[in-house]
C-alpha cells in the first residue's frame, strides 16, 4: 500500500529538533494554546513555497521567541533582549540578497527594544518583522506588557491595568503606520480558522515583499497565551475576538507592494576572508617593548598616583589615556578613571591615572598623590592638598598663577594653552604639558636609559590610539616637543631651582632630537 502524506511537516522545520533540551526531540514544546507553534507553521511553508530557505535568517531574540532557534531550518541568529532591528540591519546590508525574518515578541518589542524597532521601520531596512502580541510577558511568567489591556489582570496588575498609573497600550501597527518608509503594514489574528488564513496571507505578502527587497514590512499577530492569561483555549480565543480586537482592530493599515520596486544597495559586501579579517582585527603596529621589559628607575618601585584635572574640552581625559597607554606599553599595570559633570564640555572633568608593578587595589585617587596636573584655578585649588611630599605639580601658566605650596613640592608653570595656540591646534596643549613634563622627569625621577625612553614611550603611545590618524599624531608629536622646549628654558632660568647644567644639556639634546623626529615623521 502507497502512503501519501498530503499535510506533512514543512522542510523549513528540521525533521528532529535535536537543538532543544530534554528528550523529547519530534515536537515543539509550547504551551497548549500558544499560538507560537501556529505563526511557526505558517512561516516555515511561507518561506518553502517561495523557495527562500537558503536566503532567510530569522532573528530570535529573549522571550518566547528565543525558541524558533529549535525548529527553523534555515539561517537564524540569537539576539539581545530587543536588538532584533539593530542586528537585522546589519545583516541585510552586509548581505543584500538575504531574507531577513525579526521575530518578536510584545515585551521585547514593545518595551526594551522599541526604539531601534522605530528606527529600522523609518529607515525602511529590507526585513519583515512578525509581532506577537499576547498583552503579557509571557515567558517570565505573565507580567503587564506594553499591550496589556486597560484593566486587564496579570502578575503586576492584580487590579488590572490602570491607564492613570501605567499608561494605555502601545497601537504598534498605527504607530509604524504614521512613518513614511514601511511598505506593508497588517495586524492578524490566531482565533479562528478564518482569522489563521487571513493571517496566512499576511504572512506570504509581507514574505513576498521580503524577496522581492521592497523594504519594510510588518504584521503584528493576536496569539493566545492561555497559560499565563489562565484561560481555556476556548476562552483564549474568545478573548482574543472580543477584548483585543476592540483595542487593537484587525486589519491592512498600508500595502504599498505595488507601488515600490524591487530595490537591492548598490554597495558590494566585503566578503575575502582576508580584507575582513583585516577590518576586524587591524595590523598591530610594532610598538612597546618584550613582556620581561622593566624600566629601571626608582620612582617606579613603587606605585604612581597620577591626578589631571580641568575642565571638558581642555583634553583632561585624554591626556590621562596617553600617560595609562605609556604605562601599559612598559608592562606597568595601570588604570584610568574618569569623572566628570553632564556638562562635559565646558563643565568640570579630572582623571586618576595609575601605573604599578603589582596589582592596583583601587582606581580612586583621594590623597597620597604623585603628579599633579591642573589646567584651571578650581583644579588647582581643590586638588592641591591631595599630593604628598616630594610630588610634582604642573599647572597651566597660561591662565594661572603660581599655587602657594609646601616647598618639598617641585613646580612647573607651562604656558601650555598659548604655545598650543601659536602652534595652531588649542587642542593639543596637553601634549605640551606632557612635554615639559618629560623635562621635569628626565632631571629629577628618570635614571639611565630611561631618560631616553619617556620620549620613546610617549611617541608610541600616541601612535597606538591614534594609529589611522596621521594628523592627529603629527600634531601631537609637534606639541609634546614645543612643550620640551618651554620646559628647558624654564629650567634654564632657574624657575624650577634645583636644575643643574647636565640635566638642562640632557634636555636640550632631546629637543634637537625632536627636531630630527619631527623632519622624519611627514611620511606618517
Amino acid at each position: 500500500m502507497k502512503e501519501m502524506v498530503k499535510f506533512g511537516k514543512s522542510p523549513v522545520f528540521f525533521d528532529k529538533f535535536t537543538r532543544r533540551p530534554g528528550p523529547i526531540q519530534d515536537n515543539m514544546h509550547y504551551c497548549p494554546g500558544c499560538g507560537h507553534g501556529i505563526l511557526h507553521k505558517l512561516i516555515a511553508e511561507a518561506v518553502a513555497e517561495r523557495g527562500i530557505q537558503d536566503k532567510t535568517i530569522i532573528l530570535a531574540p529573549v522571550g518566547c521567541a528565543v525558541f524558533a532557534y529549535y525548529y527553523f531550518n534555515c539561517g537564524g541568529i540569537s539576539v539581545s533582549h530587543g536588538r532584533a532591528p539593530a542586528v537585522g540591519t546589519g545583516v541585510s546590508r552586509s548581505t543584500p540578497d538575504s531574507c531577513v525574518i525579526s521575530y518578536q515578541g510584545d515585551g521585547d518589542l514593545g518595551a526594551i527594544g522599541f526604539n531601534e524597532f522605530l528606527q529600522a521601520a523609518n529607515r525602511g531596512e529590507n526585513m519583515t518583522v512578525f509581532f506577537v502580541n499576547n498583552t503579557n510577558y509571557g515567558m517570565t511568567g505573565g507580567q503587564m506588557a506594553p499591550t496589556t489591556l486597560p484593566g486587564q489582570i496579570t502578575t503586576t496588575t492584580p487590579y488590572g491595568r490602570d491607564v492613570n498609573t501605567e499608561g494605555y497600550p502601545l497601537k504598534v501597527c498605527e504607530m509604524v503606520d504614521a512613518l513614511e518608509k514601511p511598505i506593508y503594514i497588517e495586524r492578524v489574528a490566531l482565533s479562528t480558522t478564518a482569522n489563521i488564513m487571513k493571517a496566512r496571507r499576511a504572512v506570504g505578502k509581507a514574505l513576498d515583499n521580503l524577496k522581492a527587497h521592497k523594504g519594510f514590512s510588518l504584521v503584528e499577530v493576536l496569539s493566545g497565551c492561555p497559560v499565563n492569561l489562565k484561560k481555556s483555549a476556548e476562552d483564549m480565543n474568545r478573548f482574543i475576538d472580543e477584548n483585543m480586537t476592540k483595542y487593537f482592530p484587525l486589519g491592512c493599515f498600508r500595502d504599498r507592494s505595488a507601488e515600490v520596486e524591487e530595490f537591492v544597495p548598490e554597495y558590494a559586501p566585503v566578503h575575502d576572508p582576508e580584507e575582513v579579517k583585516s577590518i576586524l582585527f587591524p595590523r598591530k603596529l610594532n610598538i612597546g617593548v618584550s613582556a620581561d621589559f622593566r624600566n629601571e628607575s626608582d620612582i617606579f618601585r613603587s606605585e604612581r598616583r597620577i591626578k589631571i584635572a580641568g575642565f571638558g574640552g581642555q583634553g583632561i581625559l585624554s591626556l590621562g589615556i596617553m600617560l595609562a597607554t605609556m604605562g601599559k606599553l612598559r608592562n606597568f599595570n595601570v588604570s584610568w578613571l574618569p569623572s566628570y559633570g553632564p556638562e562635559q564640555r565646558g563643565g568640570s572633568a579630572n582623571c586618576s591615572v595609575i601605573l604599578s608593578r603589582e596589582k592596583i587595589a583601587s582606581p580612586i585617587i583621594d590623597g597620597e598623590c604623585n603628579l599633579l596636573i591642573a589646567m584651571t584655578s578650581t583644579a588647582l585649588e581643590k586638588f592641591k592638598g591631595e599630593l604628598k611630599p616630594n610630588s610634582v605639580l604642573v599647572y597651566d601658566s597660561s591662565t594661572l598663577e603660581r599655587p602657594d605650596v609646601p616647598a618639598d613640592i617641585k613646580v612647573l608653570g607651562i604656558d601650555a594653552l598659548n604655545i598650543a595656540r601659536e602652534i595652531g591646534n588649542v587642542k593639543c596643549a596637553n601634549s605640551v604639558i606632557l612635554g615639559a613634563l618629560s623635562v621635569v622627569l628626565v632631571d629629577s625621577y628618570l635614571q639611565g636609559d630611561d631618560k631616553m625612553d619617556f620620549d620613546r614611550a610617549f611617541e608610541e603611545a600616541i601612535i597606538d590610539s591614534f594609529n589611522n590618524k596621521p594628523e592627529v599624531i603629527k600634531q601631537n608629536l609637534y606639541a609634546f616637543y614645543e612643550g620640551k622646549k618651554a620646559g628647558a628654558k624654564c629650567f634654564k632660568h632657574g624657575i624650577s631651582g634645583n636644575i643643574d647644567k647636565k640635566a638642562n644639556d640632557d634636555a636640550l639634546n632631546e629637543i634637537i632630537k625632536a627636531d630630527n623626529f619631527r623632519d622624519s615623521s611627514t611620511d606618517l
